[in-house]
């Protein structure tokens, strides 16, 4: 522990907040705290009962700050805005980008239209949903067009002066307000209708389809009869398929808990007027050894915001310490109360083991999964042990690939599988920086040459942040017999003996250093598998890097010719605008808001781009 640190942990402060744990630099945790002295503290103490997972963390921590705040509440606030931010490695991440659909409608305009949103707002209109993707929004859309004749158009109204009707008014789907053909009162009675229908009130609407029904029936219309009844069928389809489950008819998330060997998992079943519209399972990351409370309170703190706000009633799976906290947090997004309930019995609790029991079955599903996937990656590596005459299975694999255009800006890809499964963190990018023109046999050696030199170094140096120290048990080289040997060279000239192959343009030929002939794998073999999605991915990184090496040189060699643009206004104006065709769209202004350009200069910089 640096001298910086024990200070900073000698003179922290009584007070509420967040606490931001940081390794060389980076955001690695952060949390709250009602007394950041007291909490703070605990994780330096050699004498406290850590968790493994806290354990690391603390380990890597060389350096904190504080946020002090006035409330609990606000502390709570803070620390979910910032995992949001920063997305600490030990801190629970909620893997959810996605912002449903709602349909909303604005009763306080003349003649309301529905419109689907992402996001809700306090903007007084109706909000309904969400709704689980395109065909859940769909279909319920489809049902209220067909029965309620309201307009989807998307006219300002009332208008100046009356439109001509569209072909909707033509076949009965809209009243044709923009003509003057219903006025303001009764079309705010049919969008009514509309709300009941969305908000759940099935029944209601059915009733009043079957009385029309009957009538037309009675009066002998039956072609409008079977419009009727055509449009009972669609309601009844559409209460099919979202189950009623609450006798309630109350609005209600119900929330799941589970945590095994493979991780945590969270259920959610959406439950509005009494009937489930649907459900969504996420997947929580950095759980570790987190307990089950936890992983729902922070679940709950990261899912719900402005955009997505909770019903009146949450129900969760258990008690929850900090109930009180959240619900003044969640009843902030929906501006009135709400209540989070861990009922141990009657409908509300069947609900939680309905819950429970997607959970269950979907861990199963999950176990089973990885355990068909373990034994097929384990067998495939067990076979390209023994194909290659290697005395342990390999773990840890590098691929390696050269990508160039003609030879210039050649580079290379360095590509990690360990037991397996790609460890995208460990890829790493070369520049060849010895080789002139398109030769890929010096630039592999060079390229193996620098790999094995930065995890000599490391080791020697004993670097805490260790990114080649960890050799590999097996190289893969993409290409054929004269790569692998230069590729080999390089290797024996570091002084390490590590086995490598080469994979031939056959995508099932392995070739072996000092073999003449090569090795064949029948099509179907997972080995096989496994080293062509090696060999494709060295194969994209490079492919992926060499082309954006290529963007940013033609952009660099455009802005030179620029009068007076020096390396670092050239830098400067790269870091703006990314790409020639974005400086080339912009404004005079735009340019001239760039730090060390000018409006002098940004005049110049345009003239040049677009007589160029």
């Amino acid at each position: 522990m640096n001298e910086e640190l024990k200070w900073k942990i000698a003179h922290l402060p009584e007070s509420p907040g967040c606490y931001i744990m940081k390794s060389q630099g980076k955001v690695i945790y952060v949390g709250k705290a009602k007394n950041l002295k007291n909490r703070v503290k605990q994780y330096f103490q050699a004498s406290s009962n850590h968790t493994p997972k806290v354990r690391a963390m603390v380990e890597r921590v060389d350096d904190f700050e504080l946020i002090l705040v006035d409330s609990e509440l606000e502390a709570f606030a803070l620390e979910c805005n910032l995992i949001k931010r920063y997305k600490p490695f030990y801190n629970i991440l909620l893997k959810d980008d996605k912002h449903y659909p709602y349909i909303r409608i604005d009763l306080n305009e003349p003649y309301p239209r529905i419109t689907i949103v992402r996001r809700t707002a306090g903007d007084g209109a109706r909000y309904f949903g969400p709704y689980l993707g395109s065909n859940a929004i769909r279909d319920a859309l489809d049902v209220v067009r067909s029965i309620f004749p309201i307009r989807s158009c998307a006219h300002k109204l009332p208008s100046s002066r009356p439109l001509r009707p569209c072909v909707n008014h033509e076949i009965g789907l809209c009243r044709a307000p923009c003509a003057g053909r219903i006025s303001s009162g009764e079309y705010r009675t049919l969008m009514e209708g509309v709300t009941d229908f969305l908000g759940g009130k099935y029944d209601a609407v059915l009733s009043v389809l079957k009385e029309k029904m009957q009538k037309a029936s009675a009066e002998w219309n039956f072609e409008r009869a079977a419009v009727y009844r055509d449009q009972i069928a669609a309601v009844e389809q559409l209460m099919q398929k979202q189950k009623a489950i609450a006798t309630s008819g109350a609005d209600q998330d119900v929330i799941a808990a589970l945590a095994d060997e493979n991780g945590a998992m969270i259920q959610v079943l959406y439950i509005r007027s009494g009937r489930m519209i649907g459900s969504d399972r996420f997947q929580l990351e950095n759980a570790g050894d987190e307990n089950t409370e936890n992983i729902l309170t922070q679940f709950i703190a990261q899912f719900y915001d402005e955009s997505r706000v909770p019903p009146k009633e949450v129900l969760v799976s258990m008690q929850l310490s900090e109930q009180e906290t959240l619900e003044e947090r969640l009843s902030g997004f929906r501006s009135s109360k709400v209540h989070i309930i861990a009922p141990q019995r009657g409908e509300k609790r069947k609900l939680i083991l309905l819950a429970a029991k997607n959970l269950n079955e979907e861990a199963e599903k999950r176990r089973k999964k990885l355990a068909a996937s373990y034994e097929r990656t384990i067998g495939a590596l067990e076979e390209l042990q023994e194909v290659l005459g290697l005395s342990d299975v390999p773990r840890r694999i590098e691929g390696f690939d050269i990508s160039n255009t003609q030879g210039s800006l050649s580079v290379a890809s360095m590509v990690v599988m360990i037991d397996g499964v790609s460890a995208r963190k460990e890829y790493r990018h070369f520049r060849i920086k010895t080789v002139e023109g398109p030769n890929d046999f010096a630039s592999m050696r060079e390229v193996i040459s620098r790999r094995m030199a930065h995890g000599l170094k490391e080791l020697e140096e004993g670097t805490s942040e260790a990114k080649f120290s960890d050799f590999p048990d097996l190289i893969l080289i993409d290409g054929g017999r004269g790569q692998l040997n230069a590729a080999r060279e390089a290797m024996l000239e570091s002084g390490l003996e590590i086995p490598m192959f080469g994979l031939a343009e056959r995508i099932d030929e392995i070739v072996l250093p000092d073999e003449s002939e090569s090795i064949l794998l029948d099509r179907h073999s997972n080995a096989l598998h496994l080293i062509q999605r090696l060999r494709d991915e060295a194969h994209r990184f490079a492919i992926t890097h060499h082309r954006a090496l290529r963007t940013k040189k033609g952009i660099r060699s455009r802005l030179e010719d620029i009068p007076s643009v020096g390396p670092a206004r050239r830098r400067a104006l790269l870091a703006h605008f990314r790409t020639v065709e974005a400086l080339q769209n912009a404004g005079i202004e735009e340019i001239s808001n760039v730090k060390g350009i000018s409006p002098a200069l940004a005049q110049t910089i345009y003239e040049y781009l677009h007589k160029n």
